[in-house]
This record gives C-alpha cells, structure tokens and sequence, in this order.
C-alpha cells in the first residue's frame, strides 16, 4: 500500500496512525517533497474516477489562478500541470492498495475500506 501525504495534514495523520494500529505495511509519499508527475497523477485520477478539478483543493492560495480555468477535457492537462508544479493543491490523503483499489481517505468510512475488518 502506498499514501500520499502532507505531513501536516491532521486527516494524514490519522490515516497513518490507523494503519500502524492495524499492523499494515505501507509507503509513505510526501507528495509535496516529491511531486507526482504528470503521468503519475493521470494514473490516480483514473484510479479514482475522478477529473483534476475534482481532486483539488480549490480554497488554497495556488488555486486562485484555476478559478478561470474551465472544466473541460481541452484543459485537462493544465488542470494536472498545474497540480504538479503546484501539489499543496492535490486532496489527500491519498491511499492506493497493492491491488490499485485507490481513494482520497477523508473521512472515517473511507479510511476503513484500507483497513482489515
């Protein structure tokens, strides 16, 4: 299992803290000392169902100049450049199960689809 995080983030912390309580090996990525590239976050995105708008975290400062940016397949790749140079803006944590089951762990109901029952 692989998570990325900023360590930082209480909702990293806790997500972890619930792994090392369950006894589960994992890789940590702090993704803001080592960026995803491009065709990392495209990989994730796709893991996740999701388009780079919906994955970033459009209330920091680095987002203002995404407000413009339409939500579009024809800006798709700037939307993920700009997540790249910038990646405070990448939600997380984000877990990816050896199996590539992937999700933004948030909330508590989430976290417990990674952790044995």
């Amino acid at each position: 299992m692989e998570i990325w995080i900023n360590p930082a983030c209480s909702k990293c912390r806790t997500a972890t803290k619930a792994l090392d309580e369950a006894g589960i090996a994992y890789t940590v990525r702090r993704y803001l000392d080592d960026p995803p590239t491009p065709e990392e976050l495209t990989a994730v995105l796709q893991r996740l169902n999701l388009e780079p708008w919906d994955l970033v975290r459009h209330n920091e400062p680095a987002a203002k100049p995404l407000r413009t940016l339409p939500r579009d397949e024809e800006h798709r790749a700037a939307w993920i450049q700009a997540m790249t140079e910038s990646p405070i803006l990448i939600q997380r944590p984000i877990l990816t199960a050896d199996d590539n089951t992937t999700a933004v762990a948030r909330d508590p109901e989430t976290l417990a689809r990674f952790l044995p029952n």
